[in-house]
C-alpha cells in the first residue's frame, strides 16, 4: 500500500481545484431536495422519517457516481500523465486504493451536506435517529460499491465517455439484479439456487435491509467484498493496460 496517503492527497485536493467538485455537490443537493420533497411527497406522507430521502439514492448514485469514476483513470491515459504516476515510487495497490479512498471521501462530503434534511425531519417530528444514521451509512457504502465499479470501468478505456457508460450498464445490473422483473426471467428454467444467488447481488435489496435500521454483518460484508473485488479487478485492469 506504499504511497497509498500522497495519492489520496492528490486526489482529493484535485477535486475541489476544478468546478467539478462544486458542480457535482450542487447538482446532488438539488436533486435529493427535488426528488425527496416533490417526487418522493416528503411533506404528504406525514412521517417523521426520511425513507423518502433515501429511496431515491441508488437511481441518483446511477448516473452521479459514474460521472465522479469516469475520469480516475480514463483522464490519466488520455493524458498520458499514468506512465508518469506508475514512474513514481508508489504501489499499484496504493495508487488503486489512494484514488478510490479519495473518490469515495468526497462523495461522503457531498452525502454529509444532505444534514439539512435530518435537521428538518427532527425539527417537524420525532423521528428514530438511530435508523436515519443506518440509511447514511448504508448510502455511502452503496456509493462505494458504485464508485468501485466505476473505477474498475475506467481503467479499461481512455475515453471518459465510454467509461461513463460502462460503468452506468454495469451498475445499472446490480441495481436490479433482485428485481422481480430479473429474477422472473431466470425462476422459469434455473435452480433456485442461482436465483437467490441473482437475487443477492442487488444493491437495492442490501441498501433496503440498511435503511430499515438494522446494520446487518451480511449486508456489510456485501459491500465490503464487491468494493474489494472490483478494486483487484481495476488493479489487473491497469496493469494489463501497462503491460500492453
Amino acid at each position: 500500500m506504499q504511497g497509498t496517503g500522497a495519492v489520496f492527497k492528490r486526489e482529493f485536493q484535485g477535486y475541489f481545484a476544478t468546478p467539478v467538485a462544486y458542480v457535482f455537490i450542487c447538482i446532488f443537493l438539488f436533486c435529493t431536495g427535488i426528488f425527496t420533497f416533490y417526487v418522493g411527497n416528503f411533506f404528504a406522507r406525514g412521517q417523521a422519517d426520511l425513507k423518502a430521502f433515501f429511496t431515491f439514492h441508488p437511481w441518483l448514485y446511477l448516473f452521479l457516481i459514474p460521472a465522479i469514476s469516469m475520469r480516475l483513470w480514463a483522464e490519466e491515459r488520455k493524458s498520458g500523465t499514468i506512465e508518469l504516476l506508475m514512474s513514481l515510487p508508489v504501489s499499484l495497490a496504493g495508487v488503486v486504493l489512494g484514488k478510490f479512498l479519495a473518490a469515495w471521501l468526497f462523495t461522503g462530503v457531498a452525502l454529509v451536506l444532505t444534514f439539512p434534511m435530518w435537521i428538518t425531519v427532527a425539527y417537524l417530528g420525532d423521528p428514530d435517529h438511530g435508523v436515519i444514521l443506518a440509511g447514511y451509512i448504508g448510502s455511502f457504502f452503496m456509493a462505494g460499491g458504485y464508485l468501485a465499479i466505476g473505477a474498475c470501468m475506467s481503467a479499461l478505456t481512455r475515453n471518459q465517455v465510454i467509461a461513463f457508460v460502462l460503468s452506468v450498464v454495469v451498475c445499472f445490473l446490480f441495481t436490479v439484479s433482485g428485481a422481480p422483473i430479473v429474477l422472473d426471467f431466470f425462476a422459469g428454467w434455473a435452480p433456485q439456487i442461482l436465483v437467490e444467488a441473482i437475487a443477492s447481488f442487488s444493491f437495492l435489496r442490501h441498501f433496503n435491509a440498511i435503511t430499515e435500521g438494522v446494520i446487518d454483518l451480511r449486508d456489510v460484508v456485501f459491500f465490503v467484498s464487491l468494493i474489494a473485488l472490483w478494486l483487484f479487478a481495476n488493479a489487473i485492469a491497469v496493469e494489463m493496460r501497462k503491460a500492453g
